[in-house]
């Protein structure tokens, strides 16, 4: 894959051909699998951007049910789909396309529970990757932070949803 596809970041070029692929910390805490989540993120380095956040948006999307009532059915979350649909076939440049991700991460900051918040941190996280890769962990992350909330912090129900992203991945390879 040339490296324009593999990013469409110039700073996330450049750290590719200078220092190829490690491994990232969590920026969150996080009850997990670490060995599986290393490992998502390993096989994320063979998605090209277009399919990383093809991946991003179907991890995130099944946690939007977690949304407190009056965020389920906002326009931002489909304002957000289409900017990264347009993001996607190059209609819509990188510059337009982070004002919509802001808007979309309004969702975290009018979210009055928990689960909410960390649920719309994912999915505007999952949009944020049609900007620069490293959100797509980080999403990935959120992804797990619902996990976390919803069963009292089981890592069972965290490595479950960790190979949930590894079938994800597979499908995109």
């Amino acid at each position: 894959m040339n490296i324009d596809e593999y990013a469409w970041n110039r700073h996330e070029q450049k750290l590719k051909e200078q220092v190829g692929f490690t491994s990232s910390k969590s920026k969150i805490k996080i009850v997990d699998a670490i060995a599986l989540r290393n490992k998502v993120e390993e096989q994320l380095e063979n998605l090209p951007q277009k399919s990383l956040c093809q991946w991003a948006i179907k991890v995130a999307t099944p946690f939007l049910a977690h949304l407190d009532l009056h965020l389920k059915d906002d326009l931002r979350i489909i304002t957000g789909l289409k900017a990264l649909d347009e993001r996607l076939t190059g209609n819509l440049r990188a510059y337009d396309f982070r004002k919509v991700g802001f808007t979309v991460n309004e969702l975290a900051k009018e979210s009055e529970s928990i689960v909410s918040r960390y649920a719309a941190r994912s999915f505007a996280q999952a949009i944020a990757t049609g900007h620069m890769r490293g959100h797509a962990m980080v999403s990935s992350d959120y992804a797990i932070k619902v996990v976390n909330t919803l069963t009292n912090e089981s890592l069972e129900a965290s490595t479950n949803e960790r190979e949930r992203q590894l079938k994800i991945i597979e499908d995109f390879l």
